[in-house]
């Protein structure tokens, strides 16, 4: 009886919650807004991609979700999202740093310009930086919370298909995520990270130029576990784990999601 009404719970186990995602417009962060919604969380969507997070928060209902438009790298605007998240329901349950970018993959070290690696650590790690702070900002005084950023398996191993800048700022959050974990431990406030294999999101078919079956099918041969593609729907049930009760010891933790790929040697 008591594993039964765990079960069935867990559609609706961020009932009452208060969520931001960064990078919330597409990808990974629509199918975890969307997710969060589903499961009873009011969600504030933060992106650049202003149409495409408004059109989501009308898809999702605007007594669920809100749109704010959000550039990580400038502190003025996490710093205000944060705030409309707050002034919009009373407080700030949850943060998922997904917000990301990667740079043109190029041949070698020599022809990577410094801009794009400046770049690509702004928005994923810099960004993760400016995100949490802010969250812990107005978490910190109701000792509780739960932030959840977005990291990669090349934050575990180098690869040869992903940027020195993209690998290094991927490793960074991982490093943040302990760190902060550390720090806002003593006020309640748990901190972790997600780690996927490759997903088919419309971020990975502009990097690779490719359709989504085209990727999912190169993504199968590459993987260890064989039979399963992942899906954005498969990392956001990671998130929403994290992000909720269920997880209520978990913090420093990185959750990696990649079919055995990292351990495969």
């Amino acid at each position: 009886m008591g594993s039964f009404a765990a079960v069935s719970s867990l559609p609706r186990r961020l009932e009452g919650k208060i969520a931001l995602i960064t990078g919330g417009a597409s990808g990974i962060g629509e199918c975890t807004a969307r997710l969060f919604c589903r499961s009873g969380a009011k969600v504030v969507i933060a992106d650049v991609q202003d149409e495409l997070g408004e059109s989501v928060c009308r898809d999702l209902g605007s007594e669920k979700a809100s749109f704010v438009h959000c550039d990580v790298t400038d502190e003025t605007h996490v710093r205000d999202a944060v705030d409309s998240a707050v002034s919009r329901h009373g407080r700030l349950d949850i943060l998922f740093n997904n917000a990301g970018i990667t740079d043109p993959l190029r041949p070698s070290i020599l022809d990577t310009p410094k801009s794009d690696f400046d770049r690509v650590v702004a928005v994923n790690l810099a960004g993760v930086f400016l995100g949490t702070k802010h969250a812990a900002r107005v978490m910190i005084p109701r000792r509780r919370g739960s932030i959840v950023n977005a990291a990669s398996i090349s934050g575990v191993v180098g690869s040869a298909s992903s940027t020195h800048a993209y690998v290094c700022s991927k490793h960074g959050v991982v490093g943040l995520t302990k760190n902060a974990a550390v720090e806002l431990g003593r006020f309640g406030i748990r901190v972790n990270c997600v780690s996927p294999f490759g997903v088919a999101t419309p971020f990975a078919q502009k990097y690779v130029n490719m359709p989504a079956e085209e990727i999912e099918e190169a993504l199968g041969r590459l993987g260890n576990l064989k039979g399963v593609c992942l899906k954005p729907e498969d990392v956001a049930d990671g998130v929403a784990f994290l992000a909720s009760d269920d997880a209520k010891y978990v913090s420093g933790h990185n959750l990696v999601i990649d079919g055995g790929f990292t351990v495969g040697g």
